[in-house]
Parts: C-alpha cells; structure tokens; sequence
C-alpha cells in the first residue's frame, strides 16, 4: 500500500519515476501480488494513468488487464477498474483540437484493438462477463464491446456470430432496468448489426422488433428524446436490404404499431428538434418497407397491411394539415409516394383525398400547385413531382382522370384541374416548372396507347381572334423558339415519350412541314457543350418519326427520313450525336432510382423512366437508320412469316379451346346419363324385389291349392278358378309394367344414337377426349343389354307360370265336366281360356320387341366402332399438325441463331482489322454491341412467347 501511495502521491524526496517506469512497477505488481487488494490498486492506478498515457499503458498492461479478467472474476471492483482501463486504452473519449492527432488516437486505438481480438477467447470471455448483472462489469463491459465494433467491426462481427449465444447476451441488454445500460445496449447493437445480414436475421428472431416497439412507446414515440431515435436507428438497421426481417416485421403485425406515431394534433406549432429528427426516422422506416428496391411481392404485401391498418390515411392527414414543418412535409410526401406506387387500391384511395380548403380540392390538385409555384422551396417541388409519379406509375385508371382534365367536353370553368395546372407550368416562364410539368404530362402517357391518342385532341387558345393549336403543335413552336435549355429539354422528353410506340402521333409530328428541318438543323449544327444534350434529343425524336412511322405522308416515309439524315447530317454523325443522351453524367444519376435527387434545379434534365425508355430505343434507332430497304423487305417478310406462324398457333389455340369447351360438355352430359342410369338401377332392384314379392305370393297360392280337398267338387272348382282369375289378373299387371319398362329402354337407347350421331358429327375437333367418352358410352349401352337380358328372363318365367297356369284351368275345366257345374262356372272357364289367349299373343309381341332391341343393339356398336375409328385418324392428324408447328418454331429459332452467328463473325472480321491496324471507329463498335444486344433480346422474347 505504501507503494501505491508513493506511485500516485509522490515520492517525498528524489528525482520523480517518469511515466513509464511507473507504469511499468504497477504492472510488475499487477502480475506478482497475491493480495487481491494490492493487485485491485494498482489496476486503480493503472486506470488513472491510461489517458494520460494510453500507448504506455496499452503496451505494458494489456495482458496483465486481460488476465485479471480471466483469474479474478470474483471481485466485481477489480474486473470494473480492468474494464475501464481496456477502454480507455481503445477509445480516446477526450476532445482534440487537431484533426492529425485525432487521426493518429484512432489508429492507435485500431492497433490494439486488433491485438485484443486476435485471441477470439478475449470476445468470448468478454460477453460472459456481460452477463454479470453488477453495474461496475456490466456497463463498462458494453462501452468496451462497442468501442472494439467502431474500430473493427468486421472481425468482431465475425467472432460474435460463431459464439455460442453471443448474440443472445447482448439482446438481454435490452430487458435491463438501468437505463444507462439499455441505451448503451441499443449503441452496441447498432454497431453489431450494420452491414451484416445473418447477424440482422438474428438479432431480429430474439424478439428485437417487439423490445424496441415497447422502448419507443414507452419514451413517447415521436415526443421522445435521443433514446427513441437510437431505436429507430436500429430498426432501419435491421430492416434496409433486408428481405427476410421485413417479411418478419410484416408477419409480425409490427407495421400496425406504427400507426400511432403519426397521430398528429391540430396545434403544429412549436416542433423540438429531437422531434423532428423522430419523425424523420419514422417516415424513413416505412419507406424501408415500400422501397422500390425490395421484391414487387414484398412491397406490395406492405402496402396492402398499411391502407388495410389505416397508416396510408394517417400519412395523408398529416400531408394535409397546417403548420407541418416543410422538411416533414417534404418527407412526408415522399414517404406517401413510395406507399402508393404500384398499389391500384392506395392509388385509388389517394386520388379520393381532398384537402380542408372551401371549397374543398383534391390533394393532386394542391400538390400540382405546390409545383408549378416557383416560390416553393426546390426539395418540395422535387417531392410533389416523385408524388405525381408513383401515383400514376401502372394506373392506367388514374392516367385517364389526368388527361381527361384536359380535353375539351370534361373542363369545368369555374375549378382548376391537374390538366390546367400541367399545362400552365409547361408554357410558364419558369424554366424548372416547365420540365417539371412535362414530365409529369408525360408520365400520365406511359406505357398508355390510347392516352396517347386522346391528347392529340387537346386545343389550346394561344391567344385572342387566333384559331387554337394542338397541344404537339405549341410544344414544337416553344422548342423552335430557342428558351432555356431545360425547358427544351422538358418538351423533348415530353415528345419522345408521346410519340413513342405511336404511329398516329409520328404522323401529327410530321404533318407540320416545319419539325423535320427544324430537327435535322438542330442535329447538324455544331453547338457548344450545353446543347450537345438537345442535340441528342432531337436526334432521338428524328428516330422514333422513322421506327414508328406508317409511311401514311408521302413526304415523309420511312426512306425519305433516311435519305434526308445521311445527306444533312451523316449516319455516323447521327449516331454520335444519339449517343450524347446515354454518356451525360447526369443520365447515369438518374437511371439509379426513381426518385428524383438532384443537388440544384439546373441539375434536373432527366427523368427515371424516360431513361429506360432512352435505354430500349437507342440501339432500336441505330439498328433502324443503318438498315437498308432490301433489309427492310426482309425484315418484312420475315415479320410476315413469323406473323403467320403465330396466326397459326393463335388458331390451333383457338381449337384447343373448343375442343376442352366440347369435352367439358361431354361430361356434362355422360354425368347427366350416369345419374340417369343410376336412377334406372335403383328401379331396376325395386321392380326385382316387387317380382320376388309375387313369386312368394304365387308359392303360397299353390300350397293352398295342393291342400284343399274334393269333397265339394263344385265349390272347390269355383274357388280354384277365382284363385286363377286373381293370379291372371296380376300376371297381366305386370306384363304391363315390363312393356313399359321396354319403351323406356328403347327411349333411352335412341337417345344414345342421337349422342353417337353428335360424337361423330363432332369427331373432327374432339380428339382423345372422344375415345374416353365413347368407352364410358359403350359401357352405360352394355348396361342396358344386361337390363334387357334380365327383362327377357323374367318374361321367360312369366310364360312358364302362364303354362301352369293354363294346365290347372284346364284340369279344373274337365273336374268340372264330370261334377255337376252349373252355368255360371263354364261361362268362368270360357273367360279364364279367352284371356290365356290374350296373354299368350302378349308374349308372342314382346318376344318380338326382343329381338328388335337385339337387332338395335348391334347396330349401335357398329356405328361406335366406327366413330372411334374416326376419332383416331382425326387424333393423327392432330398430331401431325402439332409436328409441323413444332418444326416451323425450330426453322424459326434456328434463322434466329443464324443471324446472331452473322453478327458475331462480323465482330470477328472488325477485331481482326484492328488488330492488322486498320482504323474502326468506336462507334461502329458500339452500334455492333448493341446490335448483338438487341439480337439477344429479341431471342428471349420469342422464347418467352413460345414457352
């Protein structure tokens, strides 16, 4: 103890130990006392020393520290004071004046950072060490932990990842009740998790989402301090680029608990910063959900849950309400924009929005103002334009209301509509609400043939006692009158974008005797390097008028177009002056993503989707310009065969079709005949059990008739002829029943001819599916056989009973002759013979009905015999059909592959004159990538087609 109170106080008289002997005596002692005291203070004066001297005592004492850790896990103090040094050590918490000593403090810290985690048992003694719950080891444990992240996470990262529950304990730092230590949790987990994924994954399955949900609505959500921010910090974290977390936030019901952070009062005013920076944060989380980035599925799952859980209409209140600051609203809007991109249903409930003004307007209407007002700030602009986008980006409803606005029967005098306001800002005098409008105008034609056409129509009134012009024809006159170069910019990418795909607009376009020489003079001039961009521009308008144009204006054809450019301009001038567009530094900008993020208003010239359009179109236009008309002739052609291949395939489509539509009526009707037949067997069995119930009664009868004695020859006679009269009687019933039973059988089997007479008028276009049909017929027919079979069977015995019957009469008839009878029984007798008779002439008749239906039913299985033959032949013809498609599609797919060899040797030959010195432009190099390009694509396109 007096050591260290000489070390720390002072030593009373001599020269002073330096720094470094000092260090190094606590070291010594650090590593050879055995009092737990002594080795407590000197790692206490170690601590005190280490930011005065942090290489020193980095040097000398890291060890003896990290041993102190491993040996003296007992003594919370002890481990707090080695915690603490380490950190001091790494992290150099006091301020410098110098940007070059701070430097050189970070690369010290980064050495021993380095030197501490080569041994990975250092990170996996300091994460047990976190789960002490003392405060002395736990704090000092986190502030360690996220000192060795910032200057080397990617290591680190890597050793927490194969640590058994290392992640684990550092998520149960969220659940501590000191709140220094939570929110120094919520630090070491945002440097843990950036930029590694399998970490975010599961850092997000231990239930990360619900404990930082709790923490913000416990700090006041957006009227929370720095803790709430360092909250959603982590989400957004856990949540960019990653799809797996998202899907999981989703599942998880976590997007409705947002909903509540938006609710905003009606009093505005007075927002704190930390506030703001909330707010910010939170519109920054949802479009981490609905970022166009992210899988279509997923972004569309989000946005379905947010209009479902009312945040899209929370959202919306807040771009409404007054007193908003402008950067939140700004945000806002962007944030709406994302939410409603894509989504038919959020679009819709979008457009259904009003703002609280009287009389109340559209919120399209408000923003659109909000744009085409040059005294708006320039982010907001921006913002309501990316709005205006995404709501009409796939909405061909919305698209349609748009240019609706604008023709001639729907404009309402007394309102403004988006189509006025448009068409204001493209014809103001302010150069930015002129691009602006245009390629907002222009994204209400996207991708939309007949919006396209619908504008045509749109007359604007240019001034008083002057007849109106076309809506095209103003925009070519602005650009011939040489404005600024964004507003000419603007329209040119307002033109392309209408005329493109658009044969009718093209020849609009060309009907004005003044566009083509304006374009080619343009193209041809020498300019300065702020108009190489127009030139490039017009170029590509002179290429659309040529690729899409109907050769409708005798004029201006296809040819003529092309002559004009290489006489005027020069193909190769041409195609140099098209290649401005893609090689401007700001078109790569803009291709990225589709919000528009320019630093300054002169920076915005190019629009998302009209670079994607500049993209499909160049190589389209240089392939175009560089054909000849005998190329063009084949091309035609073979169009034209292509077209008919498809024709063909379109047809046999066609009768695919019919022939499912045939079959699924055939079995319709074979399950109407399978009920019916079912319905027949049922009273089948029933008339069975009634014939039995007879045969039994018939049994009886006769044992009665054996029993009764002669004793009264006439009363006995009497008696057995009424029994006999009574057993005729039902005899006869029954013959009645079975010939019914006959006629619903020979009904039955016609309307099996008439099926059969269908399936063979139908045989051409049935196929396989005839063959089944007609088996499933042949056996309901042989049904039926085996039905009459038994119905002849038990005629056969009816007319067995009927002899015996006959001999009982006449024994009865002749015991009656030699008794005394009287007149009544011989007149019964006579009767009882005439009915025999009767019946006998019954079952001659159905004996004949018989062997009708015999003969019917041979007849029947001739004509089923020949209807599955036809059936065959007309299922070889089907196949032979097939095979010739199948071969014109390989003839096809093969002249394809030929044409791409051609190119490829063509490469082969220019490389080859390079190498041999020749001079080959770059841009014939170009034109050939990108002829091999569009080869490759129209390839894919025809097998997507085919598949």
């Amino acid at each position: 103890m007096n050591f260290i109170r000489g070390v720390i106080g002072g030593q009373p008289s001599g020269a002073q130990p330096s720094g470094v002997e000092t260090i190094q005596k606590l070291c010594d002692r650090v590593a050879s006392s055995t009092l737990l005291e002594d080795r407590r203070d000197a790692v206490r004066a170690l601590k005190s020393l280490s930011k005065k001297y942090r290489m020193e005592v980095g040097t000398q004492a890291m060890d003896h520290l990290i041993r102190i850790l491993q040996t003296d896990r007992s003594d919370s103090e002890i481990l707090g004071y080695a915690l603490d040094t380490l950190y001091n050590i790494i992290c150099n918490d006091e301020e410098e004046d110098q940007e070059d000593t701070q430097k050189r403090q970070d690369d010290v810290g980064a050495q021993f950072t380095e030197r501490f985690i080569q041994e990975p048992e250092n990170i996996t003694l300091l994460l047990s060490l976190l789960e002490e719950f003392d405060f002395h080891v736990r704090w000092p444990g986190v502030k360690l932990l996220t000192a060795l992240l910032k200057c080397q996470c990617t290591q680190l990262q890597g050793i927490i990842l194969v640590s058994p529950m290392g992640v684990s304990r550092l998520m149960d730092l969220l659940a501590d009740s000191r709140e220094v230590i939570r929110n120094d949790g919520l630090l070491l987990l945002q440097q843990l998790t950036k930029g590694n994924a399998a970490i975010q994954k599961i850092v997000a399955f231990e239930n990360a989402f619900e404990r930082l949900l709790d923490i913000i609505s416990e700090e006041g959500s957006s009227d929370g301090g720095i803790v709430v921010e360092d909250c959603l910090l982590l989400l957004v974290t856990l949540l960019k680029n990653n799809s797996s977390n998202q899907n999981f936030f989703k599942e998880g019901s976590y997007i409705q608990r947002m909903k509540p952070w938006f609710e905003v009062g009606d009093d505005n005013s007075g927002w704190s910063a930390q506030k703001v920076t909330n707010l910010h944060l939170m519109l920054q989380l949802v479009r981490v959900l609905v970022s166009p980035v992210n899988s279509p599925g997923a972004t569309s799952s989000c946005q379905k849950t947010m209009f479902q859980c009312g945040l899209l209409q929370q959202l919306c209140t807040i771009l409404m309400a007054t007193g908003v600051p402008a950067d939140i609203l700004t945000e806002t809007i962007n944030t709406v924009s994302e939410v409603i991109r894509g989504s038919q249903v959020n679009q819709d409930y979008f457009a259904s929005v009003n703002a609280p003004s009287n009389p109340p307007r559209p919120a399209i209407v408000v923003l659109l103002m909000s744009m085409v007002n040059e005294r708006q700030p320039f982010v907001l602009r921006c913002a309501v334009l990316y709005c205006f986008q995404c709501f009409l980006y796939k909405n061909q409803k919305g698209q349609s209301e748009i240019v609706a606005t604008l023709l001639p029967s729907t404009i309402d005098a007394n309102s403004i509509s988006a189509g006025q306001l448009l068409c204001g800002g493209l014809f103001s005098a302010d150069s930015l609400s002129n691009w602006c409008a245009a390629v907002a105008l222009g994204h209400a034609l996207q991708d939309n043939l007949t919006q396209k056409e619908q504008l045509l129509r749109v007359q604007l009134a240019t001034s008083l006692g002057k007849p109106p012009v076309s809506l095209l024809q103003q925009c070519t006159n602005i650009l011939s009158q040489g404005s600024r170069v964004q507003t000419r910019v603007g329209l040119l990418v307002l033109l392309c974008t209408w005329m493109s795909n658009c044969p009718i607009a093209v020849t609009h376009f060309l009907h004005n005797q003044d566009n083509v020489p304006f374009l080619t003079a343009q193209i041809s001039e020498n300019l300065g390097e702020d108009e190489r961009l127009v030139q490039g521009l017009c170029a590509l308008l002179l290429g659309i008028c040529i690729y899409y144009n109907d050769n409708s204006l005798e004029n201006y054809t296809k040819e003529k177009l092309k002559q004009l450019i290489e006489k005027r301009i020069g193909k190769e001038n041409f195609v140099e002056k098209l290649g401005f567009i893609t090689k401007h530094e700001l078109y790569s900008r803009a291709a990225q993503k589709p919000q528009p993020t320019f630093s300054t208003p002169e920076h915005m010239l190019f629009d998302h989707e009209f670079t994607k359009l500049v993209k499909e179109l160049e190589g389209i236009i240089t392939k175009a310009v560089h054909k000849s008309s005998e190329e063009e002739k084949k091309e035609e052609e073979v169009k034209k065969t292509l077209e008919q291949h498809d024709s063909i395939v379109t047809q046999y489509k066609e009768l695919i079709r019919e022939q499912d539509t045939q079959l699924n009526e055939l079995k319709e009707q074979v399950a109407s005949l399978t009920s019916q037949n079912e319905q027949m067997q049922t009273t089948l069995t029933q008339q069975l059990s009634q014939i039995q119930q007879h045969k039994d009664q018939y049994s009886l009868l006769k044992l009665k008739l054996g029993k009764d004695s002669a004793v009264s020859g006439q009363a006995e006679g009497a008696q057995e002829n009424g029994l006999q009269l009574e057993e005729l009687t039902l005899l006869r019933d029954e013959l009645e029943e079975l010939r019914r039973q006959h006629a619903q059988l020979q009904t039955q089997l016609a309307e099996k001819d008439t099926l059969i007479a269908s399936l063979k008028a139908n045989g051409e276009r049935s196929g396989e599916g005839s063959e089944v049909e007609t088996a499933e017929l042949l056996k309901e027919v042989e049904a039926l056989r085996v039905q009459v079979r038994s119905q002849g069977a038990e005629i056969s015995t009816f007319q067995s009973e009927r002899q015996e019957l006959q001999r009982r009469a006449d024994s009865a008839q002749a015991a009656a002759a030699v008794s005394v009878v009287d007149a009544g029984a011989v007149s019964k007798v006579a009767e009882l013979e005439s009915r025999l008779s009767a019946q006998t002439a019954d079952t001659h008749r159905l004996q004949e009905e018989l062997r009708s239906l015999s003969d019917s039913r041979a007849s029947l299985e001739k004509e089923l015999a020949s209807a599955t033959s036809t059936a065959a032949i007309l299922q070889a013809e089907k196949s032979k059909l097939q095979q010739e498609v199948s071969e014109s599609k390989k003839e096809q797919d093969d002249l394809l592959m030929l044409l791409a060899d051609q190119d490829q040797k063509i490469l082969n030959l220019k490389q080859r004159l390079k190498d041999l010195g020749e001079t080959i432009e770059d841009e014939d190099d170009l034109d050939a990538r990108d002829q091999s390009e569009e080869d490759d694509e129209e390839e894919e396109e025809e097998e997507e087609e085919d598949e």
